[in-house]
């Protein structure tokens, strides 16, 4: 045979859009360097140190010791999906039916089910630039754009009916925020998330609130965008604030038009999410679990004060306090223009992993890193020793 090579795989056009997870590139080469004998501080990955409680461990157990290893229904256990909902009466005061809530394989399987019911190809989408970077990949994959929209410290780093004024666009179909948000940790108040349903109203428009950092924020009264309206979308997820990552569990809640529309979806995208993980799921919500989850938010909060402040300290611009979640998003003006470089040089040379700004968009990604306080309180007293010696090395900027 002569000629050029045929290329046997040849994948999708889409593809050629969606970026590499950078933090997650970050991770791999921090365990490389561990696995050659460095010490390394982890502050790069959103992802609870602490193990999964063990109330929620004991049923998951007795679930499989019980043989319950079948699937259940598309749309998630009826008695879960009926615990979530007293969930958003307890916790919010808002009554929710279970029928609207989806258990799902994590929010990421929320987030791309919602992404194929309601984008078409050529909608667009806005969202918070910088934001959480999978969310622009499942808006493109459906075929749709993420309208990505400048934020700052002036508007809290969240969207506002100016913003949405400004940037949307004739083909806009979606308006998606996070309270608490990533890489930020502000939230969305009552009255914020009333003015950008007030205005998707308008336009004929959806709103998504991704609330998975609920339970992990440091302010009185944060509401659930359920609150405010029964046709907003809204995520959540057991991973953050119930501390079960690896149990890839997650759920959404919908109006009553999108309920058919979303179980057909369910039963073809993912057939259903981990039994196993369900049945677990159920005591997430019992008091003594409750009691172990809270004593783990005091935590972060003690935490996130301890480095927020070193940040300062450091010379790290920090403009806006953290809210929810737990990360801290720092301007390194002082250091760097290169948020790339600065990362690799701290991982590198002191033993730090942080995750750069151009992973979360376009606005000001070079002079922005994410710090996560996903380590104890020792970690992060290495850190910021390890810290203050590589800001007075010279090696961080080019």
């Amino acid at each position: 045979m002569s000629g050029a090579p045929k290329i046997r795989f040849k994948t999708a056009e889409r593809l050629r859009d969606i970026n590499p997870f950078r933090v997650m590139t970050v991770l791999e080469r921090a365990r490389t360097l561990e696995a050659q004998g460095r010490s390394i501080v982890h502050l790069e990955v959103g992802e609870p140190d602490f193990v999964t409680a063990p109330p929620i461990l004991k049923a998951g157990r007795a679930a499989l010791a019980q043989g319950r290893t079948g699937y259940t229904p598309a749309a998630g256990l009826p008695q879960l999906r009926e615990r979530i909902a007293v969930y958003y009466s307890d916790r919010h005061g808002v009554t929710v039916a279970p029928e609207r809530i989806f258990v799902t394989p994590g929010a990421s399987g929320a987030l791309t089910l919602l992404a194929q019911m309601l984008l078409n190809p050529g909608d667009g989408v806005l969202m918070t630039d910088p934001g959480y970077p999978c969310n622009r990949n499942f808006v493109r994959l459906a075929g749709a754009e993420a309208q990505l929209v400048p934020v700052s410290a002036a508007s809290n780093f969240q969207l506002t009916r100016s913003l949405l004024e400004r940037y949307g666009r004739p083909n806009t179909r979606g308006v998606w925020v996070a309270s608490p948000g990533n890489p930020t940790g502000t939230v969305l108040m009552a009255e914020e998330l009333r003015t950008l349903s007030q205005w998707c109203d308008e336009h004929d428009t959806h709103l998504l609130v991704d609330e998975i950092y609920h339970g992990l924020d440091y302010i009185e009264g944060l509401p659930s965008a359920l609150q405010i309206s029964a046709d907003t979308l809204v995520v959540n997820s057991f991973s953050k604030y119930f501390g079960m990552t690896g149990w890839r569990l997650g759920w959404f809640v919908v109006p009553d038009a999108l309920v058919a529309a979303s179980n057909i979806l369910a039963q073809n995208l993912f057939i259903a999410a981990s039994t196993v993980a369900q049945y677990a799921a159920l005591r997430a919500f019992d008091p003594d679990t409750t009691e172990i989850l809270e004593q783990r938010r005091h935590e972060f909060a003690q935490r996130r004060d301890f480095l927020s402040a070193v940040l300062q300290e450091l010379g790290f611009s920090v403009l806006v306090p953290t809210q929810g979640a737990f990360y801290i998003y720092a301007g390194i003006e002082k250091f760097s223009d290169d948020s790339e470089h600065f990362c690799q040089a701290l991982l590198e040379h002191f033993g730090v992993a942080v995750t750069p700004g151009t992973d979360f968009g376009n606005h000001e990604n070079r002079t922005h890193v994410r710090f996560a306080f996903t380590t104890g309180m020792e970690q992060l007293q290495i850190a910021a020793e390890r810290l203050r010696t590589a800001v007075n090395s010279g090696k961080l900027s080019r």
